[in-house]
């Protein structure tokens, strides 16, 4: 059970980053914790994939997709592949797809918007890297924790 972020931020207080207010809710799991892996991506999802089909170990993938609003960089497909490899939780700074079955699958799932549109397969990103943006830094090995109210990341997992 994931712990509250209000809660989390009332005993941690500026210790935690919380990201900018833009994200929505699309998973069919609102609360949802775990350590941070990363990928830095630009409308091109092979990487997002790839790190999904690897076993999540009850981990948060945090994908940097640049804020793009032009198309989708994770959909129902490759949240299944969260689902059955472990994962609990993407976070996109971008956009996603299949908003309907998405909200069905037992994962959290945190995006900007949703777009029909899919993204290109070049193969092109990074992995491991400390992101930036929503007015926060991401690093690998962070902890995230989720919920109805936010994002809030701490260095380590909280007690």
């Amino acid at each position: 059970m994931s712990q509250a972020t209000a809660d989390l931020y009332d005993a941690h207080g500026e210790a935690l980053r919380i990201p900018a207010p833009i994200f929505r809710d699309f998973g069919g799991k609102l609360a949802f914790e775990g350590e941070v892996v990363t990928v830095k991506v630009f409308e091109d999802n092979s990487l997002v994939r790839s790190m999904l089909e690897e076993p999540g170990l009850d981990r948060v993938l945090v994908v940097d997709g640049g804020g793009s609003l032009r198309c989708a960089l994770v959909g129902d497909q490759l949240a299944e592949l969260g689902v059955k490899n472990g994962w609990a939780g993407i976070v996109v700074f971008g956009c996603i797809r299949d908003s309907g079955p998405l909200s069905r699958l037992p994962i959290g799932v945190k995006a900007i918007a949703s777009n029909p549109r899919k993204s290109v397969k070049k193969g092109e990103g990074s992995r491991d890297v400390t992101l930036r943006f929503a007015e926060v830094t991401v690093a690998p090995g962070d902890y995230l924790y989720a919920d109805g109210d936010g994002i809030a990341i701490a260095q380590h997992q909280l007690g």
